[in-house]
């Protein structure tokens, strides 16, 4: 799941990034309203933290506009405002969550989880097909034989195939959805984990397998066995 981080102390939005990731989501992080405004539109996310204070254009602003822009991407205010007032006023410019600082980071990432549970048709904590099972609380993929960890966007590649069993996703979708911004990443980065994926499939003994259309994308399918 890809997070658009909008916050403009340097330091928070390092931490929060770091946090993130750590919980396996892909972050893109923006230092003020413009930027934030800007990648929001891009309407590729599945969660948008706006801190309010924020230079150039501030959070309420950012939300106004995107919000009468048509984005309706789950968003989640921070802020060091802690009138109710306030609260009042960043909801109804359309948040769906408001966060006051200081915080818990165990009450953030829960904020942010049942924030990106909203943008999506309800997910079981446990993907299953086949004799595979991929757990999203740890992040293990297992079979009744053995188990084996992923590492972050082996996790968000999987998680993108197990959730569209038999369906064909491009090259161009997994850059979209799990790289983003990152303009060091090349299209072949995705041929590079699904060969990661690959063996460790076959190192657990699933009987599915991450079939390739040439030049388009990938597919999650049972083995043939004849």
């Amino acid at each position: 799941m890809r997070i658009l981080l909008a916050e403009d102390e340097r330091e928070l939005s390092n931490a929060l990034s770091a946090i993130l990731k750590h919980n396996h989501y892909t972050v893109d992080a923006v230092y003020n309203g413009t930027d934030a405004l800007n990648y929001g539109l891009s309407e590729n996310y599945d969660g948008i933290v706006l801190d309010i204070m924020m230079p150039q254009m501030n959070g309420i602003d950012v939300l106004k506009l995107l919000r009468s822009n048509g984005v309706e991407t789950p968003i989640l205010l921070l802020t060091a405002k802690a009138e109710l007032d306030d609260k009042i006023l960043g909801l109804n410019s359309g948040a769906d969550d408001y966060m006051t600082k200081p915080f818990a980071i165990g009450e953030f990432i829960a904020r942010i989880r049942a924030l990106t549970r909203r943008n999506t048709a309800f997910a079981p904590n446990k993907l299953t097909m086949g004799n595979i099972t991929l757990n999203r609380e740890n992040f293990q993929l297992s079979t009744d034989k053995a188990s084996v960890h992923l590492a972050n966007r082996e996790f968000q590649v999987l998680e993108m195939l197990m959730l569209n069993p038999n369906v064909l996703i491009s090259t161009s979708k997994f850059m979209d959805r799990i790289w983003s911004f990152d303009s060091e990443a090349e299209r072949n980065v995705v041929w590079v984990y699904i060969a990661y994926l690959r063996r460790k499939l076959a190192s657990i003994g699933a009987n599915v397998e991450i079939k390739a259309t040439r030049g388009v994308g990938y597919t999650l399918a049972l083995i043939d066995e004849e």
